[in-house]
């Protein structure tokens, strides 16, 4: 029987959600376990987790506990993905959590071929002020880069030893010594918060970057003495690319929308993404658009519309054939074209406060 992989560093597609939880050990999704729960998490793109009763525990009760996420700062874009990732952030700083970001410099080097000198324009350029722009709220966030933080790599040496190249194999499918250097950091990222106190921690990702959090907990467990809480995961869905994939691919341009990206490049996108209108408005009106099929109601429903009534409504004028999918479209530009003016003008203005972000000062 053929081993069961999800690559971190690829891009291939998952397609089913209910066999990724039933072939990974992940527990359904259930928004009501969370106070007030976001956007996503009310609407099911978040999906699936692990231990979240602890995290929700941890909230109701006010005890400690941290969220934690990191920068891949590759190239100077994000995607929907990062957003619905900062989405979560912020629902678990507002509940309470330590933050922390980490800058993923070492993986970009050995993975991405970045350096060093690069990755850190990067992110203090763009990726720290874009997740501002998202609603990361920085004052209550620790920073740091994995480069400077050696207390972060000599855990990374003492965790290697916890695990064999047939295990590690296992759950990323290759011994890349490359990959094998940036997922152990990842453990040690993923557990840094704990160095000093044991406490849940929630690490809030796309379900690709699972394999990261099934090794650290495995490590974890290999500890005799309870050294480190287990950490939880939390994955949200992928956002569909416009064409009806699974997941939006800068492989296909015209099928995918950056963040941020020119209005007049956004715009002719929606205009030409699948649809679930019907061939001809006739038809449209006595059937009903089917749903399912069309791609820009599931980025207004993932991204482009807060407020559940109204969502609700432009299902029901959808589903009907009252509204169609030209007008549909329109309305997906002008919240597209919102949402990317706030985005661009957020990230200026972050820029101006970078120096006054708190990062870790490594001795």
């Amino acid at each position: 029987m053929a081993q069961k992989i999800i690559d971190p560093w690829g891009s291939g597609l998952l397609e089913d959600y209910e066999k990724i939880i039933k072939d990974f050990g992940l527990e359904i999704f259930d928004s009501g376990i969370f106070p007030n729960p976001n956007r996503i998490m009310r609407r099911n793109v978040v999906f699936a987790g692990r231990d979240l009763k602890i995290i929700s525990d941890s909230i109701k009760q006010k005890k400690k506990y941290y969220v934690l996420s990191g920068i891949m700062p590759s190239n100077e874009k994000i995607h929907f993905g990062t957003k619905m990732v900062v989405e979560n952030i912020k629902y678990f700083q507002e509940h309470g959590a330590q933050t922390y970001i980490l800058v993923a410099d070492l993986e970009a080097a050995s993975t991405r071929g970045v350096t060093l000198g690069e990755a850190r324009k990067r992110a203090l350029n763009f990726h720290i002020p874009a997740y501002v722009a998202l609603g990361l709220d920085v004052k209550k966030t620790t920073f740091y880069f994995q480069s400077e933080n050696k207390e972060v790599m000599n855990y990374a040496y003492e965790f290697a030893k916890k695990i064999t190249l047939k295990e590690f194999e296992a759950i990323y499918g290759s011994a890349d010594p490359g990959k094998i250097m940036a997922a152990m950091t990842q453990v040690a990222d993923i557990l840094y918060p704990q160095f000093r106190e044991r406490m849940p921690g929630i690490i809030p990702v796309g379900i690709d970057q699972d394999p990261h959090i099934r090794l650290t907990r495995d490590i974890v467990r290999r500890f005799k003495e309870k050294r480190f809480f287990l950490p939880a995961g939390l994955y949200h869905k992928y956002t569909p690319s416009l064409d009806g994939d699974i997941k939006m691919s800068k492989s296909k341009p015209e099928s995918c929308i950056e963040l941020p990206e020119d209005i007049k490049s956004v715009r002719r996108k929606i205009k030409n993404a699948l649809s679930g209108g019907r061939d001809t408005l006739e038809e449209h009106k006595k059937l009903g658009a089917i749903i399912e099929k069309d791609m820009v109601f599931e980025l207004m429903k993932q991204h482009l519309v807060e407020d559940d009534h109204e969502l609700n409504k432009i299902y029901l004028e959808y589903k009907s054939g009252k509204m169609t999918s030209g007008e549909l479209k329109d309305m997906a530009c002008m919240k597209m074209e919102e949402f990317m003016d706030n985005l661009v003008r957020g990230i200026e203005q972050a820029r101006k406060h970078i120096g006054k972000l708190n990062f870790v000062k490594f001795k």
